[in-house]
């Protein structure tokens, strides 16, 4: 049997395989399950104030209290990148989908794959997009503080992205 406490359910062993769960008091589950189908949300294009090129922004989910997180897929056409920009409580990246580039400020653009997973620490200036020849969508994925996600900054020169 798996058994845990507070809100958790505890299942049987023998009805967990016909896909049975205890009735749980209301106090011991969740009041709400939301499925959000795909295609559901509608895109929006990235600020050109805040990228260059053409850039897709497909909201996964937004931040619901309590929690702090926040997600959506964005794909870079070949060029497209975003402008340097920080996050208070970092960012995650995973590759979804073609080759792009990230840069920490100081240090060197980093080719990323389809499965790679980057991390930017709080505070990390930084940027990511595609290459200048192929797309890259990525799941980005980041904690609001104070209601804030990123703090936007200079955009990438043509010069800083070519290097």
């Amino acid at each position: 049997m798996l058994t845990s406490s507070g809100s958790l359910a505890a299942v049987t062993a023998a009805g967990a395989g016909a896909g049975h769960t205890r009735n749980l008091a209301k106090d011991e589950r969740s009041e709400t399950m939301q499925i959000t189908r795909a295609g559901s949300q509608p895109s929006s294009k990235g600020s050109p104030d805040y990228f260059t090129g053409t850039v897709r922004i497909d909201p996964l989910f937004p931040v619901r209290d309590p929690s702090r997180v926040s997600a959506a897929s964005v794909t870079f056409e070949p060029g497209a990148r975003t402008a340097w920009h920080t996050h208070p409580l970092g960012q995650t990246l995973i590759i979804t989908a073609g080759v792009g580039w990230v840069q920490r400020e100081g240090g060197p653009a980093e080719e990323v794959r389809p499965g790679d997973v980057v991390w930017f620490a709080p505070g990390l200036k930084h940027w990511h997009g595609a290459t200048p020849t192929t797309a890259m969508t990525h799941t980005a994925i980041q904690e609001s503080m104070n209601g804030k996600t990123v703090d936007w900054m200079e955009k990438v020169s043509d010069e800083q992205y070519r290097r």
